[in-house]
Order: structure tokens, then sequence, then C-alpha cells
């Protein structure tokens, strides 16, 4: 019998799949992601045959889904002995049977690039590269810890061009120690000038178990006031925009038709799978997420005396916390919420339920109407915490996202 979706008659579902490797060579101040410096090939390589079997035990769950995206990260996907990532890299392609045109994601420090590496990534079906830069300016790249310099970054993109890959999007950060508003007009205007298809820019949180987290009453007076990171968004997205790069979610700009397919996924409340440490899942009608400990990740696969369960927070998701979270994930997207579109979701009118909540913010230039569809401004982007969690009246909004 063919396998009928929304897609057609005979097509696979689609599905977006993610990797998480959490070695570093080193950690960087306020990284608060499961990750930490590891020298050692045997645990990696451990590690990796851990990962290649979690995907293999999925590969008659998604055998009818064509995953269209794979996303890479860490961690640093790239700071393993290469044989490892290239071994990852098949698997993924061996286990899934990706779509021809799959956007395929891997995420790298510039510090840990090389032309060899790239060009063998190419080679074996990696179409996309997301390179931390952080910031242009070597002070404030000092103060984050991060290995790199910017001569480091501008070798590793050049290297990346002359390997094949077309789509590259670089990581940027606002609101970091000693970072100016001009000094962070000068980086997206450094970063803008070499052309890259995708940027993202993100507002520096202090999380707990962090370095900066520790040291916050040492670094708190080289940190921008939070007026002075209002006008540095605002006067980003207004700058990015003049360069060709387009808004599309609230850290996120891209040339046309260069949007991030796979955080998309997230945004959008689409499926997809998790592998790896701390990874998570929205698959089936269920959300999971995968065990923090590494060495209990690897023995669940290999040790026969075992009992680690690996998967945890298992919850069906109910229509009311769909509803939720498809606002939360939408009101990220400059697109917003369109009102037929959540009507035949869910069937109910979005403006009857939450429309004299927004008001106020329609009216304080926080958010726009216009033909059925609600989205924020940029202002309202930047406090869009603040703007959700009225909307929907609960605090625990953060669990819902999982994007990078």
């Amino acid at each position: 019998m063919p396998a009928f979706s929304r897609y057609g008659a005979s097509e696979h579902k689609r599905l977006g799949i993610y990797i998480h490797v959490p070695f570093c060579l080193s950690k960087c101040a306020y990284c608060d992601f499961n990750s930490s410096v590891c020298n050692d090939p045997e645990r990696i390589r451990k590690y990796i045959d851990a990962v290649i079997a979690h995907m293999d035990s999925y590969s008659e769950a998604a055998a009818s889904y064509e995953p269209d995206t794979v996303f890479i990260g860490g961690g640093t996907p790239t700071s393993i002995p290469p044989a490892e990532l290239y071994r990852l890299v098949k698997a993924v392609k061996k286990i899934f049977n990706l779509t021809e045109t799959a956007e395929f994601t891997v995420e790298m420090n510039p510090a840990t690039a090389s032309k060899r590496v790239l060009s063998k990534l190419r080679k074996l079906g990696v179409n996309r590269l997301s390179m931390g830069l952080q910031t242009a300016d070597e002070n404030e790249l000092k103060a984050l810890s991060r290995i790199h310099t910017r001569k480091d970054f501008f070798r590793s993109y050049r290297m990346a061009r002359e390997a094949g890959f077309e789509n590259i999007n670089v990581d940027l950060m606002f609101g970091i120690p000693f970072q100016t508003f001009e000094s962070l007009m000068h980086t997206i205007r450094y970063v803008a000038s070499l052309g890259p298809e995708h940027i993202s820019l993100y507002d520096l949180k202090i999380e707990p178990g962090t370095a900066f987290h520790s040291n916050y009453e040492d670094i708190k007076a080289y940190l921008p006031e939070e007026e002075t990171e209002y006008d540095m968004y605002l006067a980003s997205v207004s700058l990015l925009r003049d360069l060709g790069y387009h808004q599309y979610e609230i850290s996120n700009f891209s040339r046309p038709g260069r949007r991030c397919v796979h955080n998309l996924k997230y945004w959008n409340c689409d499926e997809y799978l998790g592998f790896g440490v701390s990874a998570h899942s929205y698959f089936n009608g269920n959300r999971f997420s995968i065990i923090p400990d590494v060495d209990s990740y690897i023995s669940s696969f290999f040790d026969p005396a075992s009992k680690v369960v690996i998967t945890e927070n298992v919850e069906s998701v109910e229509e009311r916390e769909r509803l939720g979270e498809y606002i939360m994930l939408r009101l990220r997207l400059t697109d917003g919420i369109e009102s037929r579109e959540f009507s035949r979701r869910f069937g109910y009118s979005f403006e009857q339920l939450y429309g004299e909540k927004l008001v106020p913010y329609i009216r304080g230039g926080y958010m726009t109407a216009s033909n059925g569809t609600f989205a924020l401004t940029p202002a309202g982007m930047f406090v869009s915490n603040y703007i959700i969690s009225d909307i929907l009246e609960f605090e625990d909004f953060g669990k819902y996202y999982f994007g990078s």
C-alpha cells in the first residue's frame, strides 16, 4: 500500500536529524551546552560508536521518513579526529534515507579547520558549515576565551570556499564583555563583506554553570547596559537588512533562499530526531531527550550489564501544549502566526483566544497585525520572552525551545 502523507501519495514524511558531539579543544567562558575538553581518541571513538548504534536503533522507526536536514553540532564536531567525523557522516547517510537535496550542516570552530578536512567533508555530502566567529574584535574574543583569532576565521572561511562550500553560516554575539556599539557594527560589516549566505546573531546570556556566571562580579562592569543592548539589537537588524541579510527569526538572518532549513523545523513544530548526549527529539507525537552523561550513554550500548535508560523527560504532547508551543515558536519568526493556519491546525480562532492580550503590544509597536497575520517587530523580538509568557500566562516556556 502506498504511503500517504501531507507531502502527497507515495512520498515519505520529512524529518530533521540532529547529532550532538560534546567535545571541544577548550571550554568557552559563556558556554552552557553539554561539552567538555577531551583529548582521548579512544573515548571519542567509543562515543561515535554509541551514536551510530543509537541511530541504527531508529532505522526501522524512521523507515517511512526521508530526512531533509542533518545538523551535527556540539561542542565542536571538527575538534574530534577527522576519521571519526567522516565515519559519523557516512553512517548518517547509510542508516537514513536522506533526500537528494538534504541540507547537511556541520558546526566548526575556526581554530579547528583544515583544507583537507573541509574538502573531505564536502565530498562526503556535507553542504553547509556553521562557523563560530562570535566577534571580529581581538579583545572581545579573548574575553569570551575563544581559541581562535580573526585571522584564523578569515583563513578558515577562505578554505571553506575553496573546498566547495556554497552555504556558510557565521555565528555572532552581542552584549559581550568590552563590546561597544561601534565594535559590533564593525564586526557585522566585516562579516557581511565576506558574503556568507547566513548570519546568526545571539544575545549573550550569563547561564549557571559557566565561567562567566562564576566570575560575574568581575565581569559585570564590562558588560553593556540593557538599553545599550537594545540599541545594539535594533541597529544590527537594520544594518543587516541594508547589507542584504533579511531577518526571518529573532537571531537569524539570511540571503534570499538561504534560511536554515534545519532550524526552521524547530520553529515550525516539525518532527526531528536527536542523537548523542543531551539531544532533544520530537517524534511520533512525543518529546524526549537523551541523558547528559557521556560514559553512561556509551555503556548503555556496549556494556551487557548496563541498565541505563538513555531517554528521559518523555512526554506526549497534548493539544494544550502543542497550541502553546506553536504560538511560542512561530512568534520567533518574522512570518509570525497566520490566523487561518492556526485555525486549520487547532480549530480555534487565534484572535478570539488572544486578541485582547495583543492590543497593547500592537499599539506599542512591539507587534504588527496585517491581513490576519500577527508578528513581532524587532523591538518586540528583543523582549519576546516577556511578551510570550504574558500572552500564554505561564513561565516555563523555555523548555520548548531547542534552537541553535
